[in-house]
C-alpha cells in the first residue's frame, strides 16, 4: 500500500512536469514553424491545463476503466471551480470583466450541459465522443475567430487580450530544443498517467472504493494542481481575468476535448452515480459561479472572498458526501 501511495504521488508530480515541458516544447516548436502567438496560445497553450487530464483519460480508457475517466474530467471540474476559484478567492477578490461574463462563462455551462447529455441514458457512445471531438474543434475555432475580431472594448486596448493569450508562448528556442522537450514532455505523460492510474487503481480497491470516486477525488484533484498554480500567480500579479479564463477554459477543455477520449476508446456503460450526483453538482456550482460573476450590483463585478469561501465550503461538503457514501 505504501509503495503504491509514494507511486501515486511521485506519478502526480512527474504528470505536472511533465505537462509543463510538453506544452512548453510544443509551443516553441509551433512558434518556429511560423504560427501566431495568438493562435498558439488560444491552442496549445490553452490545452496545456487540460494534458495531464487528457492522458490519465486515455491511459484509464485502455485500462478499461473509463468511469476513472468519466470521474476525472466531472471531479477536475468540480474542483477547479470550488477549491481552486474559492482558495485563489480568498487570497484576494477577483474583478470579472464584462467580456469574460458576456462570452467566455456561457461557454462553460452548454459544454457542461452538452457532457452530461452525452451520460444521461447511462450509455457512453463512440458516436457521443466523436460529437464531442467536432464540438472542441468547433469551440476553437471561434475562440480563435472571436480574438481576431474583437469586441470594441478589446479595441480600445488593441494589445491586452492578445498579450494574455499568447503571454506564455516562448521565444527564441531553437528548433531543437523545443523538439526535445516536446518528446521527453511527451514520453514522461504517457509513462507518469500510467503509473498514476495503476497506482490509484490498487488504492481504490484496497479500500473500496470505485473507480468512479477515485477519478472524481485523489485524480481529479492532482489533475487540478496547474489550475491552481495558475490561478494564484494570475491575482498575484493582477490578471484576474486570466485567472478566471484558465479556469472557465480548462473546464471547456475537459468537458469536449477530455471527455471524448473514454467514449472513443472505451464505450460503454457509465457509472449511474455519474449522472444521478456528479453531473448535477458540476452543472450547480458552473451555474453558482455564473451568478457570482454576472453579480447583483452595478459596480465592477467580482468575486470576493464570502463567494470564495462559499465554493471552498462547497468542496468541502462534496468531497465529505463522496466518502462518506464509500464508507457507508
Amino acid at each position: 500500500m505504501l509503495e503504491n501511495v509514494i507511486i501515486l504521488l511521485v506519478s502526480l508530480a512527474a504528470l505536472m512536469w511533465s505537462a509543463d515541458k510538453f506544452v512548453y516544447g510544443a509551443a516553441a516548436l509551433a512558434r518556429n514553424l511560423g504560427l501566431s502567438p495568438l493562435i498558439i496560445g488560444l491552442t496549445i497553450v490553452a490545452m496545456g491545463s487540460s494534458a495531464p487530464e487528457m492522458m490519465v483519460a486515455a491511459s484509464a480508457s485502455l485500462a478499461d476503466k473509463a468511469d476513472t475517466a468519466i470521474g476525472n474530467v466531472i471531479g477536475s471540474n468540480i474542483t477547479n471551480i470550488t477549491l481552486v476559484l474559492g482558495v485563489t478567492a480568498l487570497l484576494k477578490p477577483m474583478l470579472v470583466g464584462s467580456v469574460t461574463v458576456r462570452r467566455e462563462l456561457p461557454f462553460i455551462l452548454v459544454t457542461s450541459l452538452v457532457a452530461v447529455y452525452c451520460i444521461y441514458d447511462l450509455q457512453f457512445t463512440r458516436t457521443e465522443g466523436i460529437v464531442l471531438a467536432i464540438l472542441f474543434f468547433i469551440t476553437i475555432g471561434y475562440l480563435a475567430y472571436a480574438s481576431i475580431h474583437k469586441t470594441p472594448e478589446e479595441a480600445a486596448n488593441p494589445d491586452l487580450y492578445e498579450d494574455e493569450v499568447s503571454d506564455d508562448v516562448p521565444e527564441g528556442v531553437p528548433i531543437h530544443m523545443a523538439v526535445f522537450w516536446l518528446a521527453l514532455g511527451l514520453t514522461i505523460l504517457l509513462l507518469s498517467s500510467d503509473f498514476l492510474v495503476d497506482s490509484a487503481v490498487f488504492i481504490a480497491k484496497e479500500f473500496g472504493i470505485s473507480d468512479l470516486v477515485i477519478g472524481l477525488t485523489i485524480i481529479a484533484i492532482g489533475t487540478s494542481l496547474p489550475e491552481l498554480a495558475a490561478s494564484i500567480a494570475g491575482v498575484i500579479k493582477g490578471e484576474d481575468d486570466l485567472a478566471l479564463g484558465n479556469i472557465v477554459g480548462s473546464n471547456i477543455f475537459n468537458a469536449l476535448a477530455v471527455l471524448c477520449i473514454p467514449a472513443i476508446i472505451a464505450p460503454g456503460a457509465v457509472d449511474p452515480a455519474a449522472v444521478t450526483r456528479d453531473s448535477l453538482i458540476m452543472i450547480g456550482v458552473t451555474v453558482l459561479l455564473i451568478l457570482m460573476a454576472v453579480g447583483l450590483g452595478k459596480g465592477p463585478r467580482s468575486i470576493n472572498r464570502v463567494e470564495g469561501g462559499v465554493l471552498l465550503a462547497c468542496f468541502i461538503a462534496y468531497q465529505y458526501l463522496l466518502f462518506g457514501m464509500a464508507n457507508g
